[in-house]
């Protein structure tokens, strides 16, 4: 059993405006990310401080104990209210994530706490496999004070997906590819337009 919790909390400074709910090929971001995915769990939620914004989605809402406490507080939020132990979790702004490289991170899932990605030498905990398990490392960051993403990951058991594993099934990284500024937003109508590989195409169309 799988929970699919979508992080839709940012505050879109550099977008000006909710990113989640900008427009891309017509459609809401957000649902572009939901529509990938949303066929792997039957638990699917939307961590949001503002669930008027996406009651048209018709999925689980989940707000923060304390809005604008940052990206963990957020993942905390999403592990508390997911029904399932082990959680998918994505930024709302990742529009091709990559479904084999996804079902790959869930088969790892069971050997450990977190299954996170490192591309480019970054980490990538907003496109990473959880279990709750991971909140009491979780909790124990944010009461001293820290807030980084990856500040918990030394606690709990970690599997590291690395470049040459993400490579395998989206070889130019395409499934990290986050949309945070109108430029961006440009890119990604651009990349829709041009064709996506198979292997990043929504369900219905693979």
């Amino acid at each position: 059993m799988l929970s699919i919790a979508i992080q839709a909390g940012g505050r879109s400074e550099r977008m000006g405006r909710d990113k989640a709910r900008v427009l891309l090929a017509g459609q809401p971001l957000i649902t572009h990310v939901l529509g990938r995915v949303a066929h792997l769990g039957t638990d699917i939620l939307v961590t949001t401080n503002a669930p008027e914004d996406y009651a048209f989605l018709g999925v689980h809402l989940a707000g923060d104990e304390q809005p604008g406490a940052g990206a963990l507080a957020g993942l905390r939020t999403a592990l508390r209210a997911a029904r399932y132990e082990t959680v998918l979790v994505l930024a709302c702004d990742l529009p091709f994530v990559c479904l084999p490289l996804l079902e790959h991170m869930l088969k790892l899932a069971p050997q450990a706490d977190a299954v996170v990605p490192r591309w480019q030498g970054e980490f990538e905990p907003l496109h990473a496999v959880y279990r709750r398990t991971c909140l009491t490392a979780i909790d124990l960051s944010l009461a001293e004070g820290r807030q980084r993403m990856i500040s918990f990951l030394p606690a709990v058991r970690l599997t590291v997906v690395e470049e040459d594993q993400i490579a395998a099934y989206d070889p130019q990284g395409l499934t990290f590819f986050n949309v945070n500024t109108p430029d961006d937003l440009q890119t990604a109508e651009r990349i829709l337009a041009a064709g996506i590989p198979p292997a990043l195409a929504p369900p219905e169309d693979r």
